[in-house]
């Protein structure tokens, strides 16, 4: 349960920026899907529905993603059903019901660094850089090893059209439960990109190069990558069983992407 005291539909993404960084409370609003899962007290609230910002574009170099975007809209798009496998929109589809992913937004749900978040990890095995408004354009991937959440707006996520083969996989107590563990991989002339999420921390990026396969077999590189991960235990799972799917998950999603 939250609580708001004042709400600001904002005018511009300035206006709200400039709104945001006045007080500590004050706070931008996405789905609020998660907020309804804690106690908070908000100072204001600041909207950013009317500045047109739930889009799904492309031009010959990029897919931008506008932070107002629900998974809904990203699970059924046309665009991020055909390119890379489909990794981006197969990565929402499973989360919980329609219901919620019609209320999650792809901003929030980035800006916010969720760790349990499976949309992320099928972002960062992409070449995925975000704007934010006053920080500018950063890879997705520095934007997360930073420890705090900047005080900005994400106003776009930014997909480089690279020709990447991806997958994604992930395991759950129940279709309908939060991920016990995810993962994405990806490929582009022969140099893989691995990213396990959802340990339950944030998700982290390895790299394997091609030369690698012809010097170690796959599953001590798999060791190698798993054992220089952290998992945590929590109500869902502990981090030794983690482990163990962590190396399954890698494991066939290489080889998956191996075979095409």
């Amino acid at each position: 349960m939250f609580t708001i005291k004042q709400h600001l539909m904002a005018k511009s993404v300035e206006e709200g920026y400039e709104t945001l960084v006045k007080n500590r409370n004050n706070i931008i609003l996405g789905g609020s899907a998660f907020l309804k899962l804690g106690n908070k007290n908000i100072n204001i609230g600041i909207d950013l529905s009317n500045l047109e910002l739930d889009y799904i574009r492309e031009d010959e170099n990029n897919i931008e993603i506008g932070p107002m975007t629900t998974f809904r809209s990203i699970e059924t798009n046309e665009i991020l059903k055909d390119d890379f496998d489909g990794i981006v929109a197969r990565s929402v589809e499973e989360i919980v019901g329609i219901q919620l992913r019609s209320v999650i937004t792809a901003g929030a749900t980035v800006a916010s660094k969720y760790g349990f978040s499976d949309f992320i990890t099928a972002l960062l095995c992409l070449d995925t850089h975000i704007e934010l408004f006053k920080g500018g354009v950063v890879s997705l991937e520095s934007y997360l090893a930073e420890e705090k959440v900047p005080k900005d707006i994400l106003v776009k996520i930014i997909i480089k059209k690279d020709g990447k083969s991806a997958t994604f996989k992930t395991m759950r107590n129940s279709k309908s439960d939060y991920a016990i563990l995810n993962c994405a991989v990806s490929n582009l002339d022969d140099e893989y990109r691995v990213v396990v999420g959802a340990r339950p921390g944030r998700a982290v990026v390895a790299r394997i190069e091609n030369e690698q396969f012809k010097i170690e077999n796959l599953e001590e590189i798999i060791k190698k990558i798993v054992d220089e991960m952290k998992f945590g235990t929590n109500m869902r799972a502990s981090g030794e069983y983690r482990k163990m799917i962590a190396k399954v998950l890698i494991r066939r999603s290489i080889e998956e992407l191996k075979n095409k």
